[in-house]
């Protein structure tokens, strides 16, 4: 219980400020599935932070139920979403997006981003081919901000994705699990507006992010979507207790929170990182985020781990292992000072 825990970012419950605002609401009876006004409260609060006033907002109970919903409600049965090989819907879902019916369509990422000039050719293969018709029609692009392996988007990538995704009609959906991360990160020039301007829909992670657990969907222009919520009750994402999640991001959007959590993450995450290269660690890849992604030798995984919680991620050869540090907005100085102990 006592060891450094740098396992993943949603180790710790809650930040205070969220179990405060549960507590102070916990005697106060609310309507049910997210129509009370604390969720009311929390949609207003991010509409203004993301400056897309006409946003629909919806809450859903976790990340893997916000990806399977967004991607089955605004695809036709006929049609396929594009992702990075190292993409969270590919790698990490089980077969989520799939079981909906819709086919993934990979590419290759640099870094776990996937570019604009990528899309685009194969788009225009794709327009070509005169067997289209016997072939899923690629109709969203699917990113993250940070990506899977810690990478950020720029403004310009992003805005360069929206233009081939307006070329061809498809939709850009950004999966934003750890989007407090990068947007505490001073690397990122991306911001909630961006978002708001250059996503069809995108969501602001909640379970990695200081809450107990749940996401927020955001569609900027949900004129096209009026069955949305129907669709997130056929998901099981719709939860009964819908204020639960409205307290928490009414908490996470109070006093500018969400934009300050990832602070902590970030300022320990750059402390390992120098502590790595001065004790000469070799990293997998440089990454500006709270991942961070350690190439060992096995032996060297074997010790440590058994001494510090880490996330396994892949062996490259037969003598290495990558772990991941991944730093939350909960680690503090001591778990630091533990894990460099340690290394």
């Amino acid at each position: 219980m006592n060891k450094p825990n740098f396992a993943s970012d949603y180790v710790y419950a809650a930040h205070p400020s969220v179990l405060r605002l549960l507590q102070e609401v916990n005697t106060i009876a609310f309507t049910g599935y997210g129509t009370d006004d604390l969720c009311e409260s929390a949609r207003a609060r991010i509409r203004k932070a993301a400056d897309c006033p006409t946003a629909a907002i919806h809450f859903l109970s976790g990340g893997t139920q916000a990806n399977l919903t967004v991607i089955s409600a605004f695809l036709q049965s006929h049609e396929a979403v594009f992702a990075a090989e190292t993409g969270h819907i590919n790698g990490h879902e089980a077969g989520a997006i799939e079981l909906t019916g819709h086919k993934v369509l990979l590419l290759p990422g640099d870094a776990g981003k996937l570019s604009a000039k990528a899309v685009r050719l194969f788009m225009e293969q794709w327009s070509k081919d005169e067997n289209r018709a016997h072939t899923v029609r690629p109709a969203m692009v699917y990113v993250s901000q940070p990506t899977e392996y810690g990478t950020l988007y720029t403004k310009r990538e992003l805005q360069d994705l929206k233009d081939v995704c307006r070329d061809y009609g498809m939709a850009l959906y950004l999966d934003g699990a750890r989007l407090a991360y990068a947007l505490a990160t001073p690397d990122n020039d991306v911001t909630l507006p961006d978002l708001s301007a250059f996503c069809d829909v995108f969501y602001i992670g909640g379970t990695k992010c200081g809450a107990l657990f749940g996401e927020a969907v955001v569609i900027p222009d949900p004129a096209g979507h009026p069955y949305f919520f129907t669709q997130i009750k056929q998901r099981g994402a719709l939860l009964a207790k819908g204020f639960v999640l409205g307290a928490q991001f009414e908490a996470l959007f109070r006093d500018d929170l969400y934009s300050e959590i990832g602070k902590p993450a970030i300022r320990a995450a750059d402390k390992i990182r120098l502590a790595l290269r001065e004790k000469g660690y070799p990293l997998h890849l440089s990454t500006p985020t709270n991942q961070i992604f350690l190439r060992f030798t096995n032996e060297q995984y074997k010790e440590i781990s058994s001494r510090a919680a880490l996330g396994f991620w892949e062996q490259p050869d037969e003598a290495h292992t990558v772990a991941r540090i991944a730093t939350s907005w909960a680690t503090t100085d001591q778990d630091v000072e533990g894990l460099l102990s340690l290394l």
